[in-house]
């Protein structure tokens, strides 16, 4: 990519979104273009094929998607993959059809098996059921990676597709229903510190609500105890978002599908994991985030709510091959989260 090279990136306002744009503009790129969802529903075709067409984009990183933790997942299963499928549909075709030179396509490591031997290889994809919990929004990030596959072999565009374990960072989604474990746990948290401190005001500000006394009940959240869905005993890999973009930038600039395909005589499973390749029990990140935040009280989990997968951990040995690994601890990036989240409520 040229420096000057115009540069979609979809889902710029996310948590990986806005960081691959941060990332990009560290590495020197000037002509980086996004689009709310109010400005354009990528669900929607016919504006979507108006934007390609009016912006003429060279590069696309593929960063937009309907996401969320365990319980959301299982609530709007019809919601997660009708949207994910059409945006995905949407922006890798129209990328095809507009002349995109690459495109990068973000999907999660939620796609493995839900016993999948440990750690996951690329070519562990489609060997085993999936979990349950989430297996709508897996299932459309599937058809996303063989998407980009098929349009490589069919019409030689150079579409990469990588799978990165669970972040976390600035502008992530702390909805207390509707966010992932590490951004609930680090609110909840925060909420019940507040609550022990006698900061009611602290309380309002950061639920929006005077009616804060039914919220934190709802939530599991006291002075003296948080409660965290399930047993705390599955295991989870954690990636920080700006180490996340920054090995996006690195695949845009250096790895191209020939690289991943040659010398195949079936090409499948060329996507590329992206972790650290270390993980931790759920008990063990609450135990962290508890001493981050500073909160004095008792973790209660909640053994009648389901896990989800028993354990998720990367094989990211071939992004290491290639040349990218992690920098930022799990400890110094759930303290730069809580920093960050302190300063949004001020």
């Amino acid at each position: 990519m040229d420096k000057s090279s115009k540069i979609y990136v979809a889902g710029h306002t996310g948590l990986v979104g806005s960081a691959i744009c941060r990332s990009l503009a560290a590495h020197g790129y000037t002509n980086i273009v996004g689009r709310t969802i109010d400005e354009l529903d990528l669900e929607n075709f016919e504006a979507t094929d108006a934007f390609f067409r009016e912006e003429k984009p060279e590069y696309v990183l593929l960063a937009a998607a309907k996401v969320g933790g365990i319980v959301a997942n299982n609530t709007y299963r019809a919601e997660f993959i009708h949207s994910n499928l059409q945006i995905q549909n949407n922006v890798i075709h129209l990328s095809y059809v507009h002349g995109v030179r690459k495109l990068l396509f973000l999907g999660s490591s939620c796609i493995y098996p839900r016993l999948c031997p440990q750690p996951m290889k690329e070519s562990h994809l489609l060997t085993s059921e999936l979990e349950y919990t989430n297996e709508p929004y897996a299932i459309a990030k599937i058809t996303g990676l063989k998407m980009c596959e098929a349009y490589n072999l069919q019409y030689g565009t150079n579409f990469i597709s990588v799978m990165p374990t669970n972040l976390y960072g600035p502008y992530d989604n702390f909805d207390l229903e509707k966010s992932h474990v590490l951004p609930a746990l680090i609110r909840k948290m925060h909420l019940a510190k507040l609550k022990a401190a006698g900061d009611i005001d602290g309380i309002i500000n950061d639920l929006g609500t005077s009616e804060w006394q039914v919220e934190l009940e709802k939530y599991g959240v006291s002075e003296s105890a948080v409660t965290i869905w399930g047993t705390g005993t599955p295991y989870r890999e954690f990636l920080y978002s700006e180490d996340m973009a920054d090995a996006c930038v690195f695949v845009m600039e250096h790895v191209n599908f020939e690289d991943l395909a040659a010398g195949d005589v079936e090409i499948r499973n060329t996507h590329i994991n992206i972790g650290t390749g270390q993980d931790l029990t759920i008990a063990a990140l609450a135990e962290l985030i508890r001493g981050v935040v500073g909160f004095d009280g008792e973790l209660v989990f909640d053994a009648t709510k389901p896990d989800g997968t028993p354990k998720k951990l990367l094989d990211v040995s071939k992004l290491n091959k290639l040349g990218w690994a992690y920098k930022t601890s799990l400890h110094d990036g759930i303290s730069k989260m809580y920093d960050w989240y302190l300063q949004q409520r001020h």
